[in-house]
Order: structure tokens, then sequence, then C-alpha cells
């Protein structure tokens, strides 16, 4: 497919801008299978971007991302056409991206090929966003962030609903001491994943966001239209978030010493894309990776919770089951 599609996108980028200004940082994308990366590109390249984004543009993209996900292999033509139309090259590899590119956006919309694709960006030490979900799996988290973490490669990964003034002022202290937080949101799911990874994992963030790590125990019920995690904390404290069924807004209400505030509505991608920016220039992540890696081992715990029958489930418990996978994952590129 990608053959078909590279000499009619390369011609439409260059009759819509041209030639293409240079850029002081030059990034590269990897999977072309979701609105972000169309998305990302366009506020990147924009003939006048974001302040927090000048200097940098999107110069080269490659493509491929899920090999059988109904939802994002319909879409990677087009996407792959919207892109080029903004001046970026169409390239057919992941070692053509990263000659061009000194940042990488992972934008593949499955988790199960991330770990394999992030493989020769950290070997050539390419400072990475990882769109969500980081991984197909929590074993897989845990093997991109140790991958990272060895080679000391910077890497990001967050939910644009993180960056919201509503979690972000409460996460600032702007209501004193949280005691409790619901969340709501929608919660597709994709059978290849665990449940909340897919989409539950916005809401989960943003609840993660306002309580701060130190969730231990995870319990979930559902039915066919909605899930709901209620975690409780190490110091007692609880928070929950409802995944509903089709797709719903995004909110929730946090629990303050001094306010009960409500959470507010969808940022949109300019925040994160702003943080992605700054993160690029400076190489420090904005959100450390035991926090990240706790939002996926909560909601590990939640779909374990679940196949339970809804019993309670320790999160240090699915943590512990998948480390050992993690490592297994993670030999054969200390083997190279």
């Amino acid at each position: 497919m990608i053959a078909s599609i590279r000499p009619l996108v390369v011609l439409v980028a260059w009759i819509a801008v041209g030639t293409v200004p240079a850029a002081d940082l030059r990034i590269g994308i990897i999977g072309l299978d979701t609105s972000h990366a169309s998305a990302f590109t366009k506020a990147f390249n924009a003939a006048e971007p974001d302040e927090a984004l000048r200097g940098m543009r999107v110069v080269v993209a490659y493509p491929m991302g899920s090999p059988d996900i109904a939802s994002s292999t319909s879409r990677r033509e087009a996407i792959t056409a919207q892109v080029a139309a903004q001046g970026v090259a169409i390239v057919d590899s992941i070692d053509a991206v990263l000659r061009q590119a000194d940042c990488v956006l992972l934008e593949t919309n499955d988790g199960r090929p991330h770990l394999g694709q992030i493989r020769p960006v950290i070997a050539a030490g390419k400072p990475v966003f990882v769109d969500k979900p980081v991984g197909g799996s929590l074993a897989e988290v845990l093997a991109i962030e140790a991958l990272a973490a060895r080679a000391g490669v910077p890497i990001f990964s967050s939910s644009a609903l993180r960056w919201g003034d509503g979690p972000e002022a409460v996460r600032a202290g702007a209501i004193g001491r949280v005691r409790g937080c619901d969340t709501f949101g929608p919660c597709a799911v994709e059978p290849t994943h665990p449940d909340l990874f897919w989409y539950g994992i916005h809401g989960v963030e943003m609840l993660v966001t306002c309580m701060g790590p130190g969730c231990e125990e995870v319990t979930r019920v559902g039915t066919a239209d909605a899930d709901v995690l209620v975690g409780r904390w190490a110091d007692g404290r609880l928070g929950t978030f409802r995944g509903m069924r089709p797709l719903q807004p995004f909110g929730g209400v946090a629990f303050g010493e001094r306010e009960v505030r409500p959470l507010g509505d969808n940022p949109g991608y300019g925040p994160l894309v702003r943080q992605i920016a700054t993160f690029f220039r400076t190489g420090k992540p904005p959100v450390d990776a035991a926090e990240t890696i706790e939002i996926y081992a909560i909601m590990e715990a939640a779909h374990e919770s679940g196949r339970r029958g809804g019993v309670p489930v320790k999160v240090a418990d699915v943590l512990a089951a998948a480390r050992g996978a993690a490592e297994r994952l993670v030999a054969p590129a200390a083997a190279e």
C-alpha cells in the first residue's frame, strides 16, 4: 500500500507548499494511522505556529502503523495524504525517518508494534514522544521504559487530557489537599489490548493527575455500556473513573480541602503539543516514568479485576507479574 501512496502524497505536498522552510529541530513521525499525526503536524508546520513551537517542523514520516486494527488501517492512506500536504516527506522505513529527524513522534495507534518500532529510535539516541497506548500490555510498557532508561534516551507519553486547566490547577494545589476525585469519559475497547488501554486511558490519566501517584488497589465493575474503576490510594483516599460507551464527553470533579472543583472539558491538542515541544527542546519529560507506569498498572489491575468478577486487585501484584515478562522483552536489545 505504501508504495502506491507515496508518489501521490509527495506530489500533493510540493504542489501545496512548495519549498519547505528549514527548521532548527527536525521532527519525524512513525505511524500515520491516527488523527493525532495530522493534528500535530498541522500545529508544528503552521505558517504562524504557537510561540512554543517555533523553530520546529515535522519533516519526515513513515506511514506504517497497526498491521490489523481496522479503525487504524482504514485511515492510513487519508492521513498520509494530509501529512504529506503539509510539506512532510513520506519515506518507506523507520531508518529513513531517523536519518532525517532529530526527534520522533511515535504515533502508531496500536500499542503492540511500539516496542519493535522504538528499539531503533532508542538505539539512535533520538528523544521520542510515544502516543497512547505506550504498549499493548503492561509488560511492554515496562520494557519500553526500561530500554529508554538504560540507554539514557528521553521518552515521554501522556494523554492530552492531563494538560487541561482543571487537572493542572488541582495538581498544583489550587483546591488544597485532594481528598478524592471522580472522572468520566469515553471508553471504547479494542480486543487486542487491555480494556482501558485503548481509550479509557484519558480519564484514568486525568484521575491520577489530580490524585497524584500512590494507588494501591483497584476494583472494577462493568456492563455493556460502562466500566467503573474505583482506586484506593495508600493514604485511604478514593478515586473513580467511569468509562462510557458509546462516545461521551470528558470531565470530572476533584474534592479538595478548600473547594470542590469541576475539571472542565477536553482542552484539545494545543497544551499537549506545547509540552511535546518543550520536551524536544530540553530533553526533560514533564511526567515521571514512574507515574506513567503507574497509570498503566492501574488499568491493568482494573482489567484483572473485571476478569475476576470485580474483586479488588493490588497494583503491586500486577506490576510484579509483568516485570518478568518485561525483562524477557528487553533481552533481545541487550544482546545486540
